[in-house]
């Protein structure tokens, strides 16, 4: 029997945009951030990379919780660190949870059908590995016409280990056998990168990033490419060379 051929994708920024989440936040609180010379997407993006590492710090240090829970609890002091000196007098839970609840409002990008359809076509299994929330992130694909089998998607919150802990990876390379191709790609080079440390391929899109950083991110990325087709494209040729 031929080896199986597997790419495992990352979800929240990689097939699915964060617009709807930095639009939600201009929305409900985008003047009163104005007020302080910050934008809406200055604030959306340092309020949830702030939270990934609170996130990923409560992780390794055995305290798991998820993400959601995190991301609201870090709020006001976000807003303080980026110059409002007494937050709670200015902003309220009900526009935190307002802001938060922008995260169920995300769309799959431009190409991600037509991406996963061209892995499948080329033989892949495609899953998912997600710090997300299931039934929140499975309902973008549901949104988006994306079709994604519920038994294909793993969460971090099964194991408790959050990405990129090298761990974090083991659930979905425990499906596969030692012979098959197991492909992870990514539009976050942080996760990509500790994917390929973990044993997979690597495929990096530049969507969501731009810049890889690679003088940091230093392991090999057998694909890179601007947009999801590309990448797609590249990965199933790889397979077959």
């Amino acid at each position: 029997m031929a080896p199986s051929k597997h790419v495992v994708f990352d979800v929240v920024g990689t097939l699915v945009s964060f617009e709807a989440y930095f639009s939600q936040i201009n929305k409900t609180i985008g003047q009163k951030l104005l007020s302080h010379t910050i934008t809406a997407q200055t604030f959306g993006y340092t309020w949830m990379t702030a939270a990934e590492l609170e996130f990923t710090f409560l992780s390794i240090s055995s305290r798991y919780r998820q993400y959601k829970d995190v991301l609201a609890a870090i709020f006001y002091r976000t807003l303080f660190m980026l110059g409002v000196s007494l937050p709670q007098r200015e902003f309220t839970d009900e526009e935190r949870d307002a802001c938060i609840a922008g995260y169920s409002l995300l769309e799959v990008r431009p190409g991600a059908v037509e991406c996963l359809q061209t892995l499948r076509d080329g033989g892949f299994t495609v899953w998912a590995l997600t710090t997300g929330d299931p039934t929140r992130v499975l309902g973008y694909f549901n949104k988006g016409g994306v079709e994604f089998p519920r038994e294909n998607f793993i969460t971090c919150d099964t194991a408790g280990v959050a990405k990129p802990a090298l761990a974090s990876y083991k659930p979905a390379l425990e499906n596969f056998a030692d012979g098959d191709q197991k492909w992870f790609a990514a539009a976050h080079m942080w996760d990509v990168s500790a994917a390929v440390k973990a044993g997979f391929r690597g495929a990096y899109c530049t969507i969501y990033e731009q810049d890889a950083c690679e003088t940091i991110f230093t392991e090999k990325m057998e694909i890179m490419a601007d947009n999801l087709e590309t990448m797609a494209k590249r990965i199933v040729e790889a397979s077959n060379s």
